[in-house]
Order: C-alpha cells, then sequence, then structure tokens
C-alpha cells in the first residue's frame, strides 16, 4: 500500500486529464447470505471544473458510486483514478489522508458541533493537517466569507437558519482547498427558496474551477448543474449535458421571499 507521503508525489506526476476516472467498478455487499451487485460495470470520467448533478431512485446505485468517489469505500473489482492516481486499493489510512486533503463533503444533515461556534466547526478538518492555530483560524474565515457567513462565524448552530448552517457546513468542506466538492442531498432539508441559494453557492463555487458532484433526487435542483447521470440498477442509464442551465441568481429574483 502506498503512504500519504507517496500519494502526495504521485498526484504532483500529473497522470489522467480527468479529475475523476471510474474504470469498470463493481461493488457487492453480503447481506445476510444474500449478494446484492450494488454496481454492475460503471465506467467515465469527470474533468477539472465540471458540475456532475447524479440522480436515480433508492437502490439505483448513486449512494454507492458517492461512497466510493468520496473514498468510503472500495470497489469490489475495477479501478478509481483520483487526480490520475488510482486509489482503489489503498488502505484505510491512507484512503483518510485523502478524504482530508483533497476531497470535501456536504451532506443533506449539516453535521454541526452544536456546542461549537460557526468558526470552530469551520477548523474541524484542518486539525489533521499540521496547520498552527492561526492558520487554521484564517482558513476557517476565508471559507465562511465565501459562503456569505462573516456576520455569523461566532455563532452556534442554534442561532442560525437551516440555510446558515449548510453555509457552515459547505465553508467546513472548503476549509483544506480540496481538488472535488461531494454534495449528498445537500437541499434534502431545506425550503425551496434556501435550496436554490445554496446552488447560488456551488455554481460560484463552480464558475471559480472548484469541480463539483452532487446527488440529488430533484430535477429542479440538478438543473443547475452542467451535466446530469442517471443511475438505474447498478449502472448508469444517462448521461447528458444540462442544455438550457439556469443561473441560480436569476432564479432567485423570480422567487417569492419568506416574508411574501
Amino acid at each position: 500500500m502506498a503512504t500519504a507521503d507517496q500519494l502526495d508525489s504521485a498526484a504532483t506526476l500529473g497522470g489522467s486529464a480527468a479529475v475523476i476516472s471510474a474504470v469498470d467498478l463493481h461493488k457487492y455487499y453480503d447481506l445476510g447470505g444474500a449478494r446484492v451487485h450494488a454496481l454492475r460495470g460503471v465506467s467515465l470520467e469527470i474533468h477539472r471544473g465540471e458540475f456532475v448533478a447524479i440522480m436515480g431512485a433508492s437502490g439505483s446505485g448513486k449512494s454507492t458510486f458517492m461512497n466510493l468517489l468520496g473514498c468510503l469505500d472500495r470497489p469490489t473489482s475495477g479501478q478509481y483514478f483520483l487526480e490520475g492516481v488510482d486509489v482503489s486499493k489503498y488502505d484505510k489510512r491512507t484512503l483518510a489522508h485523502i478524504r482530508n486533503q483533497k476531497l470535501g463533503f456536504v451532506f443533506q444533515g449539516f453535521n454541526l458541533l452544536a456546542r461549537t461556534t460557526a468558526l470552530e466547526n469551520t477548523e474541524l478538518p484542518t486539525l489533521y493537517s499540521r496547520l498552527d492555530r492561526g492558520e487554521s483560524q484564517k482558513r476557517a474565515t476565508d471559507a465562511l466569507a465565501m459562503v456569505g457567513l462573516t456576520d455569523r462565524m461566532h455563532h452556534y448552530p442554534s442561532q442560525m437558519s437551516g440555510g446558515q448552517q449548510q453555509r457552515v457546513a459547505i465553508a467546513r468542506a472548503l476549509v483544506n482547498s480540496p481538488a472535488i466538492l461531494l454534495a449528498d442531498e445537500p437541499t434534502g432539508n431545506l425550503d425551496s427558496r434556501t435550496s436554490v441559494e445554496i446552488m447560488e453557492i456551488f455554481q460560484g463555487l463552480n464558475d471559480n474551477g472548484l469541480t463539483i458532484v452532487l446527488v440529488t433526487h430533484e430535477q429542479d435542483i440538478a438543473q443547475f448543474a452542467k451535466r446530469v447521470l442517471i443511475f438505474r440498477d447498478g449502472k448508469i442509464r444517462s448521461d447528458y449535458p444540462v442544455a438550457k442551465r439556469p443561473r441560480a441568481a436569476e432564479v432567485l429574483r423570480t422567487m417569492p421571499t419568506l416574508e411574501d
């Protein structure tokens, strides 16, 4: 197994032009004596700067695929190249290093520590990066500014709305400057207007070059991405660009505010 230092060295060599490359990925789960074939030979490339939405019914394989992309699990067979490096066979310790340094995660549940301020929640991933306190706080402050929460950095989750809490979660995902942002149903707990506000943040981040992969079951959320993948029965059944991609900022101007 490669060490974390070897992984960093390999990543600097370039490799594939795709930031994500999946080659014939299969994933089996053994459940109570039955074998479930969750992924059935998935192959695709995602290039730097893309914004990809993944859709599919429950049991379609989309969540399993995202777990593999996020280095939260390993494929039964096949290869997964992240920034040109085959990470599909790495051990758990190296995968944890990859998650911390290369990937940012945003989930449906905000997963914030209740007794910790927005700034302190955002700082958490830097604890594993051997940064001094000053640099850690600077990174967290900058990340909160990127999501428009400079004036809320010393507030606790209970003092913030759901949308503000999700912004903190996004800032936390950005604090280590990841190569890829992975978002799993990030608007699932939010009202319609707040959901579009979150998509406005994602579009802005993508405009600045961040690669984003988002899982959603909502077609009106997927339309803000540049490309849509549809999973069914463990395979990608559709893969198409969004022809008329709306800008979230423009959509917000036509939506009523919560006071209306």
